[in-house]
């Protein structure tokens, strides 16, 4: 023994020493005024008094005794003094270092000090227990953010050596200073602050084992943490765990739980929480209810989240703009735009604001409803009460205007964004490439996409689909194979709307049988046919006067679960039309509604055409005034087919008057308006009216065919207005509207 400590007090350790110049500075100016630095009075040249105390610390680990004082007290003076540098020539450094610690426990701060000087100098690093033992002193001394700092970093520490377990290392050094446990919560509120969590769960229950639970705000970090990976089952067995240990859960743990289940559609044991937080006396916030009503809703449990708003509004919980916002979402998600418009109105009785959220949800869902009137007037009000439109908002109206056809509309409004600071997003440059190859503009297609790709854009599979899908409309072949190997080589997985694409590629083509063997194909992947791929096929089906087949892939799809969408109806109902079938269409029109879809502009002008030209202009008007009685505004087609329907039916001054609102509206009036217009008026002897129709229209640009000009000229002669005939027929002629050689004859008034 005497050997070995001899040994310790001649030599320092290789592998320390030579980190290590006897020629350094004092590293601790604190504590330490040595007279000289050849001083021959060190500790460590007395090996005896050196080794004594260093069994002390041994024998006596981190705890006070008189004897220890006396001699602990007599070497560190004599350190202090004389040798303070030449001690981490040692490698029993790092433990002479805890001891010092200890003895400064009555000064943090200097113990801090002497603690950062040390770990500065070049090749030192603290022992574990040196971190434990200051972490300690320092929460003792209430130092609490230096304390937490110093365990943060001995965990970073800790993490470079696998199986360190922090809990025991800062349990064992726990008598060091009176007893306190709080350092036990800080220790397990770092763990989550860096993301460990799993280690933090483990320290948990070691301080539930020992009885030193942290807090429970510390435990809602963790629980936070867990909810937002997307972790519910456990952030649900951690809260078990916490009221197993006895700690009360806060209304704002129990909102962390629920508002994690809910997300992930555990909605049975989110109600099932919120119960029992009532039973223990908690009271639900607003926080609590919005995250039950948005869950509800996001799976289309309308009617559940409807309950619950209902029973915020009986606790006197008073709801707020993210309740409204949850419920105008989840009923425009599910295509019930009226009840949507419903809550913004009460939302605004409560004095309340829509912010951006709000005006986007509706703005997005009048596109997807192909209403861009309505969504325009939103967008242009949001900017009018001083709300800035996000990427969301522009993106929304740029994809509904490329989808209607109107690309100088939606690149408007890219230039618009961008002027606005908003920057353009991959769904954004998709919406726009799909749009020019849905309009056929393959090479302005194709400069946008090789644009992304030179500016570093990771491009995803719906933008090869879209070039894809652009190429096959343009009879591109060899360009769509070239695009289709692409895929193919960067290892995209085909989804639905690749073989989507396929399988509409096959039916332009009529090829039927063909888009079968393509859903086989996608079936033997594991994917099962959406509502776009049935309505596709149903689309085909009319084209090709398969009715019957049409109608029962309906039925099909019902069978298999598949959701049958608006759109899904408004083929249906829009081939129905076509054929003639309107009091069928009709019927699944009512069906549609009665299960709680709300039928767009497409269905409704499907619907009042085809009504029309079978003589049921009644109904057309009381289907045209329920457009109008659900906010949904009607556009040139609608008005043009009751226009022309009314003129058949013997109403021309109902059509006027259609014609008027068109015009209060700034609608412009086409060709075939015109055409039922002039044709009206002059089927029912009001010819001057049609005549100035007629000047109207040529001042627009308008040119009619020569069949409308011979019909109002042979009103004219039928009525006896020879006159204003020959006038109205020497300026066609002028105008190139009838040729020379067409004989206007004068009917008999015999005929």
């Amino acid at each position: 023994m005497l050997l070995f400590a001899r040994n310790i007090g001649v030599r320092a350790s290789p592998r320390v020493s030579s980190f290590y110049s006897s020629s350094l500075q004092n590293p601790f100016p604190l504590f330490f005024t040595p007279p000289s630095p050849s001083a021959q009075n060190s500790i460590f040249a007395r090996p005896m008094i050196w080794f004594t105390s260093f069994l002390c610390v041994i024998r006596y680990p981190f705890v006070s005794k008189p004897f220890f004082d006396d001699i602990a007290s007599e070497s560190m003076r004599s350190f202090l003094q004389q040798d303070g540098p030449r001690m981490f020539d040692s490698a029993l450094a790092p433990i002479w270092v805890s001891k010092v610690l200890v003895k400064l426990k009555g000064d943090p701060k200097s113990a801090l000090k002497f603690f950062k000087e040390a770990g500065a100098r070049a090749g030192f690093r603290h022992a574990t227990e040196s971190y434990c033992v200051l972490a300690h002193i320092l929460f003792c001394g209430m130092f609490y953010l230096d304390a937490r700092s110093v365990i943060r970093e001995w965990i970073l520490l800790g993490m470079e050596f696998p199986g360190c377990d922090f809990f025991d290392m800062l349990w064992s050094t726990r008598n060091v200073c009176r007893p306190g446990f709080g350092v036990f919560d800080t220790l397990f509120s770092v763990l989550v602050e860096l993301g460990m969590l799993e280690e933090a769960r483990q320290c948990f229950w070691k301080t539930n084992k020992f009885r030193v639970l942290p807090k429970v705000r510390s435990c809602n970090e963790l629980l936070h943490r867990l909810s937002k990976l997307g972790k519910g089952k456990l952030a649900l067995s951690f809260f078990k765990d916490m009221v197993v240990a006895g700690l009360l859960p806060s209304v704002f743990t129990y909102n962390i739980v629920i508002g994690c289940l809910a997300r992930e559609g555990d909605l049975e044991t989110a109600r099932s929480l919120f119960e029992e937080m009532k039973c223990m006396g908690l009271t639900p916030d607003v926080v609590t209810y919005n995250s039950l009503i948005d869950g509800y809703g996001k799976v289309g449990l309308l009617t559940s989240a409807v309950i619950v708003f209902e029973e915020m509004k009986d606790a006197g919980c008073e709801p707020d703009v993210m309740t409204y916002n949850s419920l105008i979402n989840c009923f425009c998600k599910f295509e019930r735009i009226p009840q949507a418009f419903e809550y913004l109105h009460e939302m605004k009785q409560r004095g309340l604001q829509p912010n951006v959220v709000t005006y986007t949800t509706l703005i997005d869902a009048f596109c997807k409803a192909g209403i861009i009137l309505e969504a325009n007037k939103f967008f242009v009000d949001m900017i009018r009460v001083g709300l800035r439109p996000n990427e969301f908002t522009y993106t929304s109206l740029i994809d509904a205007n490329c989808k209607k056809g109107d690309l100088h509309e939606a690149f408007k409004l890219e230039t618009e964004m961008q002027q606005a600071g908003v920057n353009l997003n991959i769904v954004t440059y998709t919406a726009l490439l799909d749009g020019l190859c849905e309009d056929g503009r393959m090479r302005e297609a194709e400069e946008l996409f090789g644009a992304l790709l030179k500016a570093g854009w990771i491009l995803n599979q719906q933008i090869y689909t879209s070039l894809f899908h652009g190429y096959v409309k343009a009879k591109m072949i060899e360009s769509a194979m070239d695009i289709l190997e692409e895929i193919n080589k960067k290892n995209f997985k085909p989804d639905l709307l690749l073989y989507g694409t396929k399988i509409w590629s096959l039916c332009r083509q009529n090829k039927i049988q063909d888009s079968k063997a393509v859903i086989r194909e996608m079936m033997d992947c594991g994917l099962t046919a959406n509502s776009y791929i049935y309505t596709t096929l149903m689309d085909a089906y009319f084209k090709v006067g398969k009715t019957m087949e049409a109608v029962n892939l309906l039925q099909e799809m019902q069978e298999l679960g598949i959701k049958t969408t608006v759109v899904t109806y408004g083929v249906l109902i829009d081939g129905l039309c076509k054929k003639g079938l309107v009091q069928q269409a009709v019927s699944y029109f009512d069906h549609m509604t009665r299960t709680g879809l709300q039928p767009n502009i497409m269905i409704y002008t499907a619907l009042i055409d085809g009504l029309c030209k079978n003589n049921c202009v009644e109904e057309a008007k009381k289907l045209f005034n329920e457009m109008l009685d659900n906010g949904i505004s009607p556009d040139k087609l609608v008005y043009t087919s009751l226009i022309d329907g009314n003129m058949k039916h013997g109403n021309p001054e109902e059509a006027l008057s259609l014609r008027n609102r068109m015009v209060e509206m700034g609608m412009e009036l086409d060709l075939h308006a015109y055409t039922s217009l002039i044709w009206g008026f002059s089927r029912y002897g009001q010819v001057q009216q049609a005549k100035s129709l007629l000047d109207e229209m040529l001042r627009k640009g308008i040119i009619p065919d020569q069949v409308l000009c011979i019909s109002l000229l042979r009103k004219y002669y039928e009525l006896g207005d020879i006159n204003e005939a020959q006038a109205l027929h020497d300026d066609m002629m002028r105008r190139g509207l009838i040729s020379g050689a067409i004989d206007i004859t004068v009917p008999s008034v015999h005929t």
